[in-house]
């Protein structure tokens, strides 16, 4: 009995021995890697403008509205193009028309029913370009359309870049090296050499006004406001350690 009680005692000590050594070398291999995150980010400038802008016209004759619309459009592709912007930039929307009501209450505020105030018909312009500094500047000055008796809405111009491929692969390949620079030095201050990259996720590609303080977003920021611009990418990444 006492022989076979020694036996199991062994076996448990030689299991428990093998457990503990199972564990050390879990413990181990789990600390032989460094994991860093590299950045990068880039200056660029917006190639190609968006603007906007709309105008409208009131009347109780659908007929007369329309034709009133339609010589305001008239008039603004020959302002337009007076100012340098080609036929092919300009995109004139279809005519959105409204029927407008006047609303009636008594004195005590009850409801007198509606009446017919008038058909609103609206138009809008689409101008997109490569010419940068000369939509942007005409944004500014199509106020002058109000002399000509055209109340001409100016949305603020949203600003593009048609390259962003290329920022891409470049900050991916800065964002990438400067991980890899963060790493190597780790390893070096340790005593250890880094070894082969283990794993990569690429953070998300972000793009806010240059010199801006705009908060970066989980799906990522794309600023159309800003010409001037900054783009900036992540990537996390785990190395061996040797």
């Amino acid at each position: 009995m006492r022989t076979i009680t020694s036996i199991i005692i062994g076996l448990a000590f030689i299991i428990g021995l093998f457990i503990i050594a199972r564990a050390y070398k879990y413990r181990s291999t789990s600390l032989e890697t460094i994991t860093v995150t590299g950045s990068a980010e880039k200056d660029f400038v917006s190639d190609l403008i968006v603007w906007n802008g709309s105008y409208s016209r009131k009347s109780m004759d659908l007929k007369s509205a329309y034709a009133q619309l339609k010589e305001d459009e008239n008039v603004i592709r020959t302002y337009l193009s007076g100012k340098g912007i080609q036929n092919n930039e300009m995109v004139f929307s279809s005519v959105t028309i409204n029927k407008e009501f006047t609303y009636k209450t008594d004195e005590n505020g009850r409801s007198l029913g509606q009446s017919f105030s008038g058909y609103n018909l609206r138009q809008n312009v689409r101008i997109e370009s490569s010419a940068v500094d000369k939509i942007d500047q005409i944004s500014r000055e199509a106020t002058e359309l109000i002399e000509k008796g055209i109340e001409f809405n100016s949305s603020p111009p949203l600003f593009y870049y048609t390259k962003l491929t290329e920022i891409k692969m470049d900050l991916l390949a800065k964002a990438s090296a400067d991980g890899k620079q963060r790493a190597e030095i780790i390893a070096k201050n340790a005593g250890s050499t880094l070894g082969k990259l283990k794993k990569a996720n690429l953070g998300v590609f972000q793009i806010t006004g240059k010199n801006s303080n705009e908060d970066y977003s989980y799906g990522g920021t794309f600023n159309t406001s800003s010409r001037n611009k900054t783009g900036s990418i992540t990537i996390r990444m785990e190395f061996a350690v040797d």
